[in-house]
């Protein structure tokens, strides 16, 4: 629900802004294209040392014992670890086994050959249909692959299906998703008497200093975590993960730092990923037009992570039906099975995407059945006002009128000339958000005018920075390049982790009330009658009268300065060959909503990534496991596809301002709905639907019955 309202006379957004709600280039840009921005990778501490992982090279395998001894008789080689002690089962390709700290990486690749691992190898199943066959090798050792959900009923759905005018049916899949950031996951640690200093490629530096101080039984007091800047991060750099707690180990037992960054094959293979789904959908609505039945089942894979909770495993990725749209009679039924891969972990806008995939391929099915045009399908059937009025927004401004024809593939085999077929499709996205009530920050004002504002937050590439200087620039009537901005330190105020669109929302209204106090510090200290004596024009003056003295003040989060709920609505429009299979996305309109807008510019940039990413999951990402040796194939940029450049397509965004509500978080919506709209337009182009992400040539082919339809991964 929406934070509450304040009470009159508290903090407040001002009502005419200067700076909040334009657009402000970002404040860490030149250290950026410069190369000044220092990352995880770039630490180099005196004497520091590389680490490697050694990793398991079966999927399955039953561990005796491990002999480090080789190791650390190779030259250069500092230390060596377990990754645990004692015997233990290995799940899948990829596992931990140890690591090792060396002067150089040849020595440490030598070092991990070196190492003797003494294990008996288990039977093994990678693929979810294989794991959940009689028979199938057990991935856990009491447990079923298959985890069946608990059936859930509202109404009566058998009898409501026979009530409907038109019922539509459909098997839609998507694949497992890769974590692929351009910086891998890492850490460079040092371990000193004093305690552990972290320098982390992390979305949550606060968590990995709890995450730290539990596996190595110190107080948290003593481990300091330290992001300066990091190259993205879209769900699983919380925590300091096997990797950044081995770091540390090494770092301990060398006596010097030591850096540990993942390859990209380690990323393809054990830091988390999106799971896959499956799912049949039956969908009924009556006559005029308004829902009124849903079937759902569903099943798809965490890795070892659905399995037993006892023995590590965890539940899959249960997507929450029926997205968006309301229908009074509902029957779901979600299920996990469990495969030799690596874990899931939350992925941008977890369940939703996938969630949107399914149902809004079903309401475009639905709608061509009824004979009714599919943008009033979904006005008349989404209960959210806002929602309803972004799909009239976008659908004038994307002139769906003039582009949508009712699908149907002979008239459009014959209107057609040449391969080139044209289709649009639409789609809509919820999310919930909002602030985080423990967050603080401090801002230190100086005589000679500089400000400087600290807070526990990290910026993953989001424009976290530019946002606090345009909040502290709005306060003290001054331009946002003027304000210093410190983030991605423990040891300032307490932030957020930056993941489900709370980053913006914690930290504003926090920037915002510590602003505010230490103008009125400034105010009393100088001696100032009237609080706008000290800003803006008078700036300068008011900071002269502090003399020697300075103003520090901190400040908390308050309510009534952001709020939860953010949605939005995109359309989509492509071009598909017809002789290769080849989907070209033309243009995308996003029409979204997100409270107060703060800084414009950096809004639309995360729209923009997060369209490119729903993209890239609408054509191209895919993991692709072998069955034989249970190695994910495609562990790289050059087999797992990325959208690129050339891939973008026109983006026009429409922000709807609504500063009544406050800040909201724009993350995790903004990519919600891209392969839905995507999909729907190349089911309108063809007249015959692709059920399967990613919608590659082949599958485009064999949607048109020209060749067999693939074998899936």
């Amino acid at each position: 629900m929406p934070d509450p309202v304040p009470a009159p006379g508290a903090l407040a957004w001002p009502a005419e802004t200067r700076v909040v709600g334009h657009s402000t280039h970002r404040i860490d840009a030149e250290a950026k294209v410069t190369g000044r921005a220092r990352y995880a990778s770039d630490i180099q501490a005196d004497g520091w040392l590389y680490g490697m992982i050694l990793r398991s090279k079966w999927p399955a395998a039953r561990v005796a014992a491990i002999d480090l001894a080789p190791a650390l008789q190779v030259p250069g080689i500092v230390a060596a670890v377990p990754a645990r002690d004692g015997e233990r089962t290995i799940r899948f390709y990829g596992e931990e086994l140890a690591a090792v700290a060396g002067k150089s990486k040849q020595a440490c690749l030598d070092a991990l050959r070196a190492i003797r691992v003494t294990a008996t190898p288990l039977p093994f199943v990678v693929r979810e249909d294989d794991a959940k066959a009689d028979g199938a090798a057990p991935v856990w050792d009491t447990a079923a692959n298959f985890i069946p959900g608990t059936p859930k009923e509202q109404g009566s759905v058998d009898a409501a299906f026979g009530e409907c005018a038109a019922v539509v049916e459909g098997f839609y899949t998507t694949p497992v998703q890769i974590h692929h950031p351009l910086e891998t996951h890492g850490n460079t640690v040092s371990w000193t008497d004093d305690g552990v200093t972290a320098w982390a490629s992390t979305q949550g530096i606060g968590s990995v200093r709890d995450g730290l101080a539990g596996a190595l039984q110190l107080d948290q007091s003593r481990v300091r975590v330290v992001t300066e800047y990091m190259g993205g991060g879209f769900g699983a750099k919380f925590g300091p993960g096997v990797a950044g707690i081995l770091a540390a180990k090494l770092s301990r037992q060398a006596g010097a730092p030591v850096r540990l960054m993942l390859t990209r094959f380690d990323q393809a293979l054990a830091v988390g990923n999106r799971p896959s789904s499956f799912q049949k959908i039956r969908l009924g609505a009556l006559a005029d037009g308004t829902l009124h039945a849903f079937d759902f089942e569903n099943y798809g894979t965490a890795g070892i992570g659905a399995g037993k909770a006892s023995e590590g495993g965890g539940g899959g990725a249960n997507l929450p039906m029926p997205y968006i749209y309301k229908v009074p009679n509902v029957r779901t039924k979600q299920a996990a099975v469990a495969v030799n891969a690596g874990p899931a972990s939350a992925f941008r806008a977890p369940a939703n995407p996938p969630a949107s995939f399914g149902m809004e391929g079903a309401m475009d099915d639905l709608a061509t059945k009824l004979g009714v045009d599919p943008v009033a399908f979904r006005i008349q059937n989404d209960p959210n006002p806002i929602r309803q009025r972004e799909y009239k927004v976008g659908a004038e401004k994307f002139g769906w009128a003039q582009k949508y024809r009712r699908p149907d593939p002979a008239a459009l085999a014959l209107a057609t000339a040449g391969p080139i077929r044209r289709g649009v499709g639409c789609a809509g996205a919820n999310w919930g958000g909002g602030g985080n009530k423990n967050t603080g920050a401090e801002v230190e004002i100086h005589s000679d005018g500089s400000v400087e504002v600290r807070l526990g937050v990290q910026d993953i590439g989001t424009g976290t920075r530019t946002v606090i200087a345009v909040v502290a620039a709005e306060v003290f009537g001054l331009a946002p390049e003027q304000i210093t901005v410190r983030v991605g330190d423990t040891r300032f105020p307490p932030g957020p982790g930056s993941g489900g669109s709370t980053t913006c929302p914690s930290v504003s209204p926090a920037v915002l009330d510590a602003c505010t106090n230490a103008l009125r510090q400034l105010q009393t200290q100088a001696g100032l009658s009237d609080i706008r004596d000290a800003k803006g024009a008078n700036w300068a003056a008011a900071c002269r009268k502090l003399g020697a003295g300075t103003v520090a003040a901190r400040g908390m989060w308050q309510p009534g300065l952001s709020s939860s709920g953010a949605g939005g609505v995109q359309f989509a429009q492509v071009a598909v060959d017809t002789e290769i299979g080849l989907v070209t996305v033309e243009k995308i309109v996003a029409v979204h909503d997100c409270g107060r807008i703060v800084n414009r510019v950096t809004t639309e940039s995360q729209i923009n990534g997060g369209i490119v990413m729903g993209l890239g999951y609408a054509l191209y990402e895919e993991r692709v496991m072998d069955p034989a040796s249970g190695v994910v194939l495609n562990p790289n940029f050059e087999t797992y596809k990325l959208s690129g450049m050339a891939d973008v397509p026109d983006i026009d965004i429409v922000l709807l301002d609504m500063p009544e509500r406050g800040v909201i978080g724009i993350g995790e919506p903004a990519t919600i709905p891209t392969a839905a709209a995507i999909a729907n337009a190349v089911a309108n182009a063809l007249g015959v639907r692709v059920f399967s992400l990613p919608i590659t040539p082949a599958k485009v082919l064999a949607a048109l019955g020209k060749v067999p339809s693939p074998t899936p991964a």
